[in-house]
């Protein structure tokens, strides 16, 4: 049968920077042994597929795929989405609800152009902590760091999951997070506990003006050996930011830089409304490009 399907790149209003994304339509009657094989022709971080929703209430029905591994939610395929469903359905600005695996996600799309959107979602669970970390000595063996590299001040080491965990660690200097890399066995022993290991290396070190963030996002565990651009990420990390920072009542905004490392780059810009000096919504949101358009046999 042939389905059709759109590329994007995603958190980037630019062709081929941000976080490319697999979108196949018309994935009813492809089961997940069809879907995971399909993902893995695309060989990108995520492939999703789209089909018709089960509640009336929502837009579609949707499940996200690595080339290894499905998962229950990710940032960057729902702004993607989002910017495609969108651009299907007339353009202009709409909003709507996606069902993922997770539940359903919330989204508003302000289409810039016919090919070209803006995508913000709010978090469909707010973050919770997820596990302790070794000491900073192991977790900088793990990137290939030096200990005096990890910045237990800025943000400490700790793990956080919305939806998907994430290990996250923060680096003193751009220089530092520049040299971080996966370091084989060492990176499975400093974040492989209780599932693949990810790590989210994190900078207060902006490379850009007005960017609040430096990351990059390392998953080789589950077919990913570094991601352009992770929301999901981010949504686990909102929850340490929170609680580390402790930002005054009200809304802030964070543009936090990524992929920059890989040719890729990439701005995500994360929105938390904190009541009581606690996170009380948040929402994630970028830009997204249609790149490739055409079919698949399948």
């Amino acid at each position: 049968m042939r389905r059709r399907f759109i590329t994007l790149d995603v958190f980037s209003r630019k062709r081929f920077a941000g976080n490319p994304l697999g979108m196949v339509f018309e994935s009813e009657g492809l089961d997940t042994s069809a879907m995971q094989t399909i993902a893995r022709e695309f060989n990108y971080s995520e492939t999703v597929f789209i089909a018709p929703p089960q509640d009336g209430g929502h837009r579609a029905s949707m499940r996200i795929f690595t080339p290894s591994s499905e998962l229950p939610f990710a940032g960057h395929p729902t702004v993607g989405a989002a910017v495609g469903l969108a651009r299907a359905s007339g353009g202009g600005e709409q909003s709507f609800v996606i069902a993922e695996k997770i539940g359903p996600v919330a989204c508003d799309v302000r289409m810039h152009d016919p090919d070209t959107g803006f995508a913000e979602f709010k978090l469909p669970q707010l973050p919770q902590p997820a596990g302790d970390l070794p000491d900073a000595a192991t977790l900088a063996a793990g990137v290939g760091l030096d200990a005096a590299d990890i910045d237990i001040k800025a943000f400490p080491p700790s793990r956080w999951s919305a939806g998907v965990p994430f290990a996250v660690v923060a680096v003193r200097s751009l220089a530092a997070a520049g040299r971080a890399k996966p370091n084989g066995e060492a990176f499975t022993q400093a974040f492989g506990q209780g599932g693949p290991a990810k790590a989210y290396v994190v900078c207060e070190e902006a490379a850009e003006a007005g960017h609040q963030l430096h990351v990059r996002m390392f998953a080789p565990g589950i077919g990913v050996a570094e991601d352009p651009a992770t929301g999901s990420a981010l949504a686990a990390f909102s929850g340490l930011y929170v609680a580390h920072k402790r930002p005054a009542d009200g809304v802030h905004k964070l543009a936090i830089e990524q992929g920059y490392e890989m040719g890729r780059p990439s701005v995500l810009h994360l929105s938390l409304d904190v009541e009581g000096g606690s996170l009380r919504e948040a929402s994630i949101g970028g830009d997204a490009v249609v790149v490739t358009e055409g079919v698949i046999e399948a």
